[in-house]
């Protein structure tokens, strides 16, 4: 077993340097749906960054698990907890840059505005891109026939102090419990709408296991 995980690593990390050398970003994802956790205090926010940064960032440390590969950045995927201390998080995370190499700092929060979690930590302007679930979220996302809750929720996010806004979506029906939307309706009526807005920066998608199943971006990849 042990064996067989550290095959996987030294395969992440390959995967990593290859990434990079194409100019792809690397982004380390914390949080998400699952488990119990939160930051209990600014001291707190500060020994996370300082574990990250000298862990998968620019820092140093001998328990780094993917040795010399420096990731470029970390994704708040907070989903539960409390929404405290993660605009601390964010600043100290983002201080590291003065260390000369820039740290990007992403998140995905839910459609509705302002998110219940993370809406504080964007509210600091310091967060490079946002791509945001409009999926399992009725009152925010795409319905047959209908973008008017989407639309509604675009303009609300573009009012964050973010470079950029990307349209989260699931990859396939399979993805997400409902926000699918087939690639003909995304190309056709919702694209047009979004793409003129000055903080578009294109689509994310949940997740590659289910695009790898659906071809889905490689259907819409021309259109965004």
């Amino acid at each position: 077993m042990a064996s067989r995980s550290s095959s996987l690593l030294q395969l992440l990390v390959l995967v990593v340097a290859s990434c990079q050398s194409r100019g792809v970003k690397v982004i380390l994802s914390i949080g998400g749906g699952a488990g119990s956790y939160y930051l209990s205090s600014t001291q707190d926010a500060k020994n996370v960054a300082t574990y990250l940064w000298n862990n998968f960032l620019g820092g140093k440390s001998s328990s780094r698990p993917l040795g010399d590969a420096v990731l470029d950045g970390i994704d708040f995927d907070i989903e539960g907890g409390t929404p405290l201390h993660w605009d601390d998080l964010a600043r100290f995370l983002k201080g590291y840059s003065n260390s000369g190499r820039r740290v990007y700092l992403t998140a995905a929060p839910q459609c509705p505005f302002p998110d219940a979690w993370v809406g504080g930590a964007l509210n600091t302007g310091l967060f490079d891109y946002v791509w945001v679930q409009f999926y399992n979220n009725a009152p925010c996302q795409y319905t047959s026939g209908s973008t008017t809750n989407l639309a509604d929720a675009w303009k609300q996010w573009l009012t964050v102090p973010a470079k950029q806004i990307f349209l989260g979506l699931p990859a396939s029906p399979q993805a997400a419990g409902s926000g699918f939307i087939p690639a003909d309706d995304l190309k056709s009526d919702v694209l047009p709408l979004i793409k003129s807005t000055g903080k578009y920066g294109g689509i994310m998608l949940w997740s590659k296991y289910y695009d790898d199943q659906d071809g889905y971006s490689s259907s819409v990849k021309r259109d965004v």
